[in-house]
């Protein structure tokens, strides 16, 4: 800090101090402002420029050194000098000492802070230079904070001066009426009975209701914002109460929704019902998984004490499982059954004509145009393909279209090291595929903690699987029917050969094609939604895959029943998307499954948590089904029992895991687990003997130390 911001820093420090050292605060209550009432009036009438001068004067400096009292002078400012002088006088005081409240925190804290704090602050000095205006204003109009609170604040961001001011002298003015108003109804009381008076009922009910009002005022101003271009286009009657865009898990659970609610709700769908889990992603890979496990375990027959076993297949007869598979659960997401429960489902491609209409061309060839009060997003995300040299010439397939295979591909490349490339890769190899797993970063499955990085490495080498970590793939390169990827790391070249690549990079939400670029509907990565799931339009909502931040199809059926009661009856009520407890799971060999914190995560946020370990090689029911290897981490509080987070590596980890999801969802808590009974012999008593790991860390030393001498004094 330079000598000059040391010295302004004293002051207003020293300024602060002699007002609380000296009790100057009385003379800033409600009971002294009555008391002096008269007094204030008469000073008002002989030198009322004077007066208003100097209680102009304080006020700012009450204002600008963020002292308690603003809220009281405002009372007596329409005490004293009526509602109209009254706001005058409070409106450009407290604007003027709100501005040097933030030029203050501005000067002598912003660099710093920003230095400090900058990886922190990236996205609300962003946010700050799109809508900071806008926000300033919310904040002013519904006083939610307190205002000195917003003051410093805004002092640490990039907003402008010159509209620091203005915003807050206009959002602050409607709340300083209020208060003024309430204020020359206090002036007015005499006795007792002038409590009731009905001028003063009315001032503090206009207070309570004030917030309300303000918040309806920002949301019809931000409304009519966002929707001017397209005032002419807004139908006066709808079609529909609902469309819903993709007919994957987000979409299928909120047409559900709607239907089972009596809304007339339409569900278009340009492909597969069930979207890309049902057809591409969690169902034809874990049939796979499944089948490959099979293998893998008949290969290992000694270790359940089987001498010698032998498993003959053919890769396409597990294709075919696969398959059959996929079309036994797909009457659960048919259009047969979604019409039976009173869904309009329409087969075709949907597009956002404007924030109420949807244009449809339909699979018949025909175009069908629907209006309705809200549209629900939830287009999914599809495999994202990198652009590397080569990559179309010596062709490549991703998780979609991988399950149209039908020869074992005798050697593989799987370009990703995440837990799709990590799954595939690790069946393949047990199939009898020669598999390489290329991965740019410097580990396996880079979200979850190292050591379950290094074990889930380890159980794919061991399953043959040959891993270039932290190699970058540069070009895809062909030789007559030979075709070589060019992996790079420290500087060097390798070649690999294979039959087949599977890109396995990650995937991409879809967002091209529906219309939103021309309605100006945010995107980058994902649809950009707030808090409610609401698009830049609030009758526009986005769901699944396409709206992130979570990528698994259990958070997009979770999220649909926010974009369903949201779209329905967001007039009344609207609800928060909860992503405090979201679970996943990556379904290799031994399982890995996670919820909430993990070590890592912990330590890089600088969260202290305890570590609490069970290792599962030491569980009775995993040592006789030969499943012996894993562990159990709940990550608490320090000395409490509260769960932060839970990571469990071991055979059937999703499944283990739903307990602890549920005791963190309701807030129970380690010693809860302890005292739950748990079926002997099974995998699921990891989770309590975690919880007893977690007691015995807390045993009661001292008090033991007493019990043990209380049972040698009966023993004698």
């Amino acid at each position: 800090m330079s000598k000059k911001k040391f010295i302004i820093a004293a002051v207003l420090i020293v300024l602060i101090a002699a007002y609380f050292a000296f009790d100057l605060g009385r003379f800033l209550s409600l009971d002294y402002i009555k008391s002096r009432q008269g007094e204030f009036a008469t000073l008002y009438d002989e030198r009322p420029l004077a007066v208003a001068g100097i209680f102009f004067a304080i006020y700012v400096a009450v204002t600008a050194l963020s002292l308690p009292g603003a809220a009281i002078m405002t009372l007596a400012a329409g005490a004293i000098f009526g509602l109209l002088a009254g706001t005058v006088i409070v409106s450009f005081a407290s604007s003027i000492g709100a501005t040097l409240a933030f030029l203050a925190s501005r000067y002598i804290l912003r660099d710093s802070v920003q230095r400090r704090f900058a990886s922190r602050l990236a996205d609300i000095n962003k946010g700050v230079e799109k809508e900071g205006a806008f926000y300033l204003f919310t904040l002013r109009l519904v006083p939610l904070i307190p205002f000195f609170v917003i003051n410093l604040a805004m002092g640490l961001t990039r907003m402008k001066a010159a509209t620091f001011y203005w915003v807050s002298q206009l959002g602050m003015l409607a709340g300083t009426i209020v208060y003024v108003n309430a204020g020359t109804q206090l002036a007015k009381i005499e006795t007792l009975g002038g409590i009731l008076s009905p001028g003063l009922i009315g001032s503090f009910v206009l207070l309570g209701v004030f917030p309300l009002i303000a918040k309806k005022m920002v949301e019809s101003i931000k409304k009519r914002k966002v929707y001017a271009r397209w005032a002419s286009s807004k139908p006066k009657s709808f079609d529909r109460n609902m469309i819903v865009i993709g007919a994957g898990a987000a979409g299928l659970v909120t047409s559900y929704i709607a239907a089972v609610v009596k809304a007339k709700v339409t569900l278009v769908e340009s492909h597969k019902m069930g979207g890309d889990c049902l057809n591409f992603g969690c169902v034809p890979s874990k049939a796979l998984i499944r089948s490959a496990k099979l293998v893998k375990q008949i290969r290992n027959s000694p270790d359940y004490g089987i001498e010698k076993a032998h498993a003959q297949f053919q890769f396409g007869q597990i294709m075919d499982r696969i398959h059959r598979v996929i079309a036994e659960i797909e009457p659960h997401d048919s259009v047969e059954r979604y019409t039976g429960l009173g869904v309009d489902v329409v087969k075709g491609y949907a597009k956002l004509v404007n924030p109420w209409t949807v244009s449809i061309a339909r699979d018949d060839g025909t175009t069908q145009t629907l209006t309705a009060r809200s549209i629900v997003l939830a287009t999914g995300a599809m495999p994202a393909v990198p652009p590397l040299p080569g990559l179309k010439d010596v062709g490549f397939v991703t998780s979609d279209t991988l399950w149209e295979l039908r020869e074992l591909p005798p050697r593989l490349v799987v370009l990703g090291g995440g837990p799709i490339g990590c799954e595939l890769a690790q069946a393949f190899a047990r199939l009898g595929s020669q598999v390489c797993v290329a991965e740019m970063l410097p580990r396996l499955m880079i979200k979850e903690d190292v050591e379950v990085s290094a074990l889930a490495r380890d159980a794919l080498e061991k399953d043959g699987v040959q891993m270039y970590i932290g190699h970058k793939a540069l070009r895809c390169e062909k030789e007559g029917e030979r075709k070589f990827i060019v992996l790079e790391s420290a500087g060097r070249e390798q070649r690999v050969e294979f039959d087949v690549l599977l890109c396995a990079v990650g995937r991409a939400a879809r967002l091209k094609g529906y219309g939103l670029g021309e309605l100006g509907i945010p995107t980058e990565r994902t649809i950009e939604t707030n808090e409610y799931l609401e698009t830049l339009y609030p009758n526009i909502y986005a769901a699944g895959d396409v709206a992130g931040p979570y990528q698994f199809t259990h958070v997009a059926a979770h999220q649909a029943w926010y974009a369903a009661v949201n779209g329905l009856f967001g007039n009344f009520k609207k609800f928060k998307a909860d992503y405090s407890v979201i679970p996943w799971a990556t379904f290799i060999d031994p399982e890995v499954a996670r919820v909430g914190l993990s070590e890592q995560e912990a330590k890089d946020k600088g969260i202290e948590v305890e570590v609490t370990r069970y290792g599962i090689d030491d569980l009775d029911r995993a040592i006789a089904d030969s499943a012996a290897k894993g562990f159990v981490k709940v990550l608490t509080e320090p000395g409490k029992d509260k769960i932060l987070g839970v990571t469990i590596v071991g055979e059937h980890a999703a499944d283990l895991l739903a307990e602890y999801v549920l005791a963190m969802r309701h807030g129970l808590g380690l010693n809860k687990i302890l005292g739950t009974i748990h079926t002997y012999p099974t995998l699921a008593e990891a989770n309590k003997y975690a919880a007893g790991e977690w007691k015995r860390n807390h045993q009661p030393v001292k008090l033991l130390e007493w019990v043990a001498r209380f049972h040698a004094w009966q023993r004698a």
